[in-house]
């Protein structure tokens, strides 16, 4: 076996960034909460950019219902903790990688730690996962690290960047406001995709339930994830121009072939957002007649 050589697995890189913006890539620290269906593809996307840091956090092990999405679940690795099998993948690309393991998951306790010397913090927890999401955003912000957020909608996927200079996580989703869990994720689901791309082709309506904490997902919207995440990482991380930060976001439908910009100054409280909330709780409504 020949021996691992950075500059050799890497090369190809080189052309989109310069050699001096690869070595900065391997100084580069990024944390991963989350080794689920856009985590764990995440870590392995930007490994392959050749980032040389990571802090990851998980507590969760594969189970069989992980694989139509999640890159590390295979028969091999039912049962194993997450995020013991997504760190051999990672050094299985990178063995010189510098890493830190959280196998708690994050938690208030240890954000501190998990987020030390970071550069950029990716999002990868799961989407209802609201109370970790807020804690490890306010901490971002309290450290004046850049946030990235994308969630796989759809058959496509919507990207927020939260950074200095840009709209507070809180401010935009507006969860302060919120009185129960259902209002979260109404919340939730509006500010991530305010044009709501992936509404009108969804094959099962019973498969979507927010009271539940469940709806479908699929690899094809975590790989599209993964990509976008990783290019705003990389202009993060390089200085690079063209990063929009909330409340400016994108989302991209794969299934529509559609592209769109989104802007909603005020975030939560902007009229548009608000109509979109009225809308999704009166579909819920009729979902919940409907199955009933």
């Amino acid at each position: 076996m020949s021996s691992f050589d950075y500059h050799d697995a890497f090369s190809r890189n080189i052309g989109w960034v310069t050699e001096a913006e690869q070595t900065r890539l391997r100084q580069t620290h990024v944390a991963i909460g989350g080794l689920g269906g856009v985590g764990g593809v995440h870590l392995l996307t930007l490994a392959r950019l050749g980032v040389g840091k990571f802090s990851i956090a998980d507590f969760d092990t594969f189970d069989i219902v992980n694989f139509n999405r999640q890159v590390g679940a295979m028969v091999s690795t039912i049962g194993r903790p997450k995020i013991d099998v997504l760190s051999e993948m990672l050094k299985d690309i990178n063995p010189d990688v510098e890493l830190r393991v959280f196998p708690e998951g994050v938690q208030d306790h240890n954000l501190d730690a998990f987020l030390e010397g970071v550069d950029v913090y990716v999002d990868g927890l799961d989407f209802f996962v609201f109370e970790a999401r807020r804690a490890t955003f306010k901490a971002c912000e309290k450290k004046q690290i850049p946030a990235v957020t994308a969630a796989p909608l759809g058959l496509g996927t919507a990207l927020l960047v939260f950074a200095p200079g840009g709209m507070k996580f809180e401010d935009y989703f507006g969860f302060s406001h919120c009185k129960d869990e259902l209002d979260l994720a109404i919340h939730f689901l509006v500010g991530l995709s305010p044009a709501m791309l992936q509404r009108g082709y969804v094959a099962d309506m019973s498969r979507v339930n927010l009271h539940e904490r469940r709806g479908p997902s699929c690899i094809a919207a975590c790989q599209m994830c993964a990509g976008v995440t990783a290019v705003e990482v990389l202009k993060l991380a390089l200085g690079r121009p063209g990063v929009r930060l909330a409340p400016c976001g994108s989302q991209f439908d794969a299934y529509r072939m559609r592209y769109v910009r989104t802007w909603r100054p005020g975030g939560a409280r902007n009229p548009l957002q608000r109509l979109m909330r009225a809308l999704v709780r009166i579909q819920l409504e009729k979902m919940g007649k409907n199955n009933g």
